[in-house]
């Protein structure tokens, strides 16, 4: 279903200069737009009647110009766990998919950027949907509006569940660069949702030049999509490392920590796939590919999904790959699997495409084939993105 075009200015795609600028549009002053931004994301107001502290004549007038829209809740899904799970419906029934992770005082909301993925990393399920568009600004905002409205109206001291936002739901955030870099300063903004900077976190697969200039942009936490420790690997895995190898990421990587200069660390991320990357000369590798980069390792056990050809690797073979790691001097930890009964595990996120890639056709017929050729199929999950 597509989502009616008003010709209004949805609110929800402002930063703060760009809500000021839109108030002074209309004649009014720029304390306007802090009132209504802490409406819209403190409390989750989306009816101009509702903010009491505006005249009547502003309201009305607010209502005529302007809306509060976020994108259309397909499904929800809350896992015994206190996970959560949105899939979110955009135009012509594209959906993507948004989700809570609670733990103890920690809620952390992972966010899509994209309709499926640009990207085609062999072991992702939502790079074999193809791509099909970005988000727009309201859209990825959208997402964090309807999770921390789930919890309904903060508390009297400001209590808010979502203390950390990552973008590694579907997509590839730096090639989405403008929209991605306007609701990560929406989501750190006090008036926003006051996420502090280390807890807002980009994940890129590695497209290195944006790197530079989200460094310029924007402090925020960095994480990075390894999943391998040398270039004829990486380039089976990630084809981006074709055009932006680990010599050139790493020295990305290297830069980020320089810029900001305050002990801060790249978390790297690393999916585990049995006999591919997860041998002892793999860890060795690492380790010497990271010995100057200050970062801490993310190990993630791969979800298998249909025709993958992958595998996760036993208990013992992790641990071990993880003790190596930690007696080199990394802080490495195991990604712990959360909402997987409701499909909302690490990687889990698929989203409904209209592709324009034709990947997911090429897809579907490998699997067909692999069905007509009574070939078992793999455990149905999904990988990382």
């Amino acid at each position: 279903m597509t989502a009616p075009q008003t010709g209004k200015t949805n609110l929800l795609a402002l930063n703060r200069p760009q809500m000021e600028a839109f108030f002074e549009s209309i004649g009014e002053k720029k304390f306007r737009a802090h009132q209504v931004m802490k409406w819209v994301h403190f409390f989750g107001v989306n009816d101009f009647e509702a903010m009491s502290n505006l005249g009547k004549v502003l309201r009305t007038r607010l209502a005529e110009v302007a809306e509060i829209r976020a994108p259309e809740i397909a499904l929800q899904s809350f896992s015994e766990d206190g996970t959560r799970k949105w899939v979110v419906r955009l135009d012509n029934g594209n959906c993507v998919e948004t989700v809570f992770i609670p733990d103890g005082e920690r809620g952390t909301l992972c966010v899509s950027s994209q309709v499926g993925c640009a990207l085609d990393c062999s072991f992702c399920s939502t790079g074999k949907q193809g791509f099909q568009r970005d988000l727009t600004v309201d859209e990825i905002i959208g997402q964090v509006w309807l999770a921390h409205r789930s919890f309904g109206v903060p508390d009297n001291r400001g209590h808010r569940h979502i203390t950390n936002v990552v973008m590694m739901g579907m997509g590839e955030p730096l090639l989405n660069f403008e929209n991605v870099i306007t609701a990560m300063e929406i989501m750190k903004d006090d008036l926003g949702y006051g996420v502090a900077k280390k807890r807002v976190t980009l994940s890129t697969s590695g497209i290195v030049p944006k790197m530079y200039e989200l460094y310029d942009r924007i402090d925020v936490a960095l994480a990075v999509s390894l999943h391998a420790p040398n270039d004829e690997l990486r380039n089976e895995l990630v084809p981006v490392n074709k055009k932006y190898p680990l010599a050139d990421l790493i020295a990305a990587c290297k830069e980020y920590v320089t810029k900001f200069n305050d002990s801060r660390r790249v978390t790297m991320e690393y999916v585990l796939l049995d006999g591919v990357n997860d041998k002892f000369e793999h860890a060795e590798q690492l380790i010497e590919l990271l010995k100057d980069v200050p970062s801490k390792i993310n190990l993630i056990p791969f979800n298998p999904f249909p025709s993958s050809g992958y595998k996760r690797p036993n208990g013992l073979r992790i641990r071990a790959f993880q003790e190596r790691l930690q007696k080199a001097g990394f802080v490495t930890t195991i990604r712990t699997t959360r909402g997987e009964d409701i499909d909302a595990a690490c990687g889990q996120l698929v989203g409904q495409v209209q592709d324009r890639t034709r990947r997911a056709e090429q897809w579907q017929a490998k699997i067909q084939d692999k069905h007509n050729k009574k070939i078992p199929l793999s455990d149905a999950s999904a990988a990382n993105r």
